[in-house]
């Protein structure tokens, strides 16, 4: 998202949208050109409506591993299952300790099995990392202020980017943001997400995607090259860095 004074502005089949924020964010600019779309790597196109659970299907329910390599919108409890932060943390200090032994002691098949459990364990942790991102994206598309708030770690170190625009910091500040781009617009948007990754080490994880927004209307905001940083407080995944700028394909 980029705001321009009384703009709010995406590169795409309409240059400017209206936005009413004149004195939260200054020195940005008005992107002009149609963005090419890019080729298809992993797509994922998904709607909301508001008042409507958009249910998850039973594959991804019981299988978090098949969000590696596809991201859809669900909530929260239909995404990550039987998933526990904390179980995974405490697993995988054991399996750590458990691997030093096995090498320690020359007993490689163990210590191979061990490495075979530890990489599904984080495999668990991506999946649930991809779970908050899809959560994020939920309230994104819905215009859900009151979800987006709980989605935020709080605090005056969290930064969000929108296109084409100074880094806000701070919790409060984000919000605003976020109410100032939802402002003018009907809900449910459209959200394509493009060459999702997921990386995971210890508390803290990140996702990269290309984001494809359109409106009720099929206005195209064009393309954005993303990258949502989360981190684990007390056994949840919070958003902490949203960094979102214009794609130059």
């Amino acid at each position: 998202m980029a705001i321009q004074g009384s703009s709010f502005c995406y590169n795409a089949n309409v240059n400017c949208m209206p936005c009413s924020s004149t004195n939260c964010f200054k020195g940005l600019r008005c992107l002009s050109q149609p963005l090419p779309i890019p080729k298809p790597c992993i797509t994922v196109v998904a709607t909301a409506s508001r008042g409507n659970k958009t249910k998850f299907p039973a594959p991804f329910r019981q299988n978090p591993h098949v969000l590696l390599s596809m991201l859809c919108q669900a909530e929260g409890d239909d995404v990550e299952g039987n998933l526990s932060a904390e179980s995974i943390i405490s697993d995988e200090q054991t399996l750590q300790r458990d691997l030093q032994i096995a090498i320690e002691e020359e007993n490689y098949a163990e210590a191979a099995k061990i490495r075979d459990d530890l990489r599904v364990l984080h495999e668990d942790s991506k999946a649930s990392v991809l779970a908050a991102n899809s959560r994020f994206y939920d309230a994104f598309r819905r215009g859900d202020l009151a979800t987006m708030q709980n989605l935020w770690a709080k605090g005056d170190d969290v930064c969000c980017v929108h296109p084409a625009a100074n880094g806000i910091s701070g919790y409060d500040f984000i919000m605003e943001s976020w109410e100032i781009v939802w402002m003018n617009y009907e809900f449910p948007l459209e959200i394509e997400l493009k060459n999702v990754r997921v990386h995971v080490k210890g508390d803290f994880g990140y996702v990269t995607c290309m984001e494809f927004v359109k409106t009720t209307k099929g206005n195209n905001w064009g393309a954005q090259f993303v990258t949502n940083v989360f981190e684990r407080i007390n056994g949840e995944w919070y958003i902490c860095i949203h960094h979102a700028s214009q794609a130059d394909l």
